[in-house]
């Protein structure tokens, strides 16, 4: 079984603030990236041959930019370049939207893992100013993913980023892959696949 799959109910867009909605409960504004720099930053911390792309075994050390890849490489070429990074993230920036509903099903083997704890961990790149966003899993595997709420009548989720993602549960040693060494990684976007298909996370330990 593979080691991620994706399900059509995993991840669902409950909710976007959207600034200028006037029956919105409050205008959730997204984390001031700059979509430039973070661009640079990511050649510089994966391009590591400095060929002016980050491709192949590269996209291995970024689960995030590669789980985007599709989003971000318009023409095909299955290579990021800085700007093609750029466009992408100003493409989030142009939509206006602050805050996504996220939430993503975990399984161990197939089987629901529940109880897990579970870190949508901002992309380094992407600045100081994103949030990490977390959840815990229920009995069927599933958790909802938000930041922490500082307005009770804010909406729970998460801005639009690049994240790495880490599952870890008391008592139970799930493989370092998994969490501080992860290689699962997901891009949260209005249009990027896991609002469409949902997120599951099959861990193989």
């Amino acid at each position: 079984m593979s080691l991620r799959t994706r399900s059509g109910c995993a991840l669902a867009v409950v909710l976007l603030i959207v600034a200028g909605c006037s029956h919105s409960p409050s205008r959730i504004v997204a984390p001031s990236i700059s979509a430039s720099g973070a661009a640079a930053k990511a050649m510089e911390l994966y391009d590591t041959n400095h060929d002016g792309k980050i491709s192949g075994a590269e996209l291995d050390a970024c689960p995030a930019l590669k789980a985007g890849l599709e989003k971000i490489d318009t023409n095909g070429e299955g290579t990021i370049t800085a700007e093609k990074l750029t466009a992408r993230i100003k493409a989030w920036q142009e939509s206006n939207i602050g805050r996504l509903g996220a939430g993503c099903t975990v399984l161990r083997n197939g089987k629901a893992l529940a109880d897990a704890e579970v870190k949508f961990v901002p992309e380094k790149f992407l600045g100081s100013n994103m949030p990490t966003a977390s959840g815990k899993t229920n009995n069927r595997g599933y958790a909802a993913i938000s930041v922490p709420l500082t307005n009770p009548k804010d909406p729970p989720g998460a801005p639009p980023g690049y994240y790495r993602v880490e599952i870890t549960k008391d008592g139970d040693n799930i493989p370092a892959k998994y969490n501080t060494a992860t290689v699962l990684g997901e891009e949260l976007a209005m249009d990027a696949k896991s609002s469409q298909k949902g997120i599951t996370f099959n861990l193989a330990y």
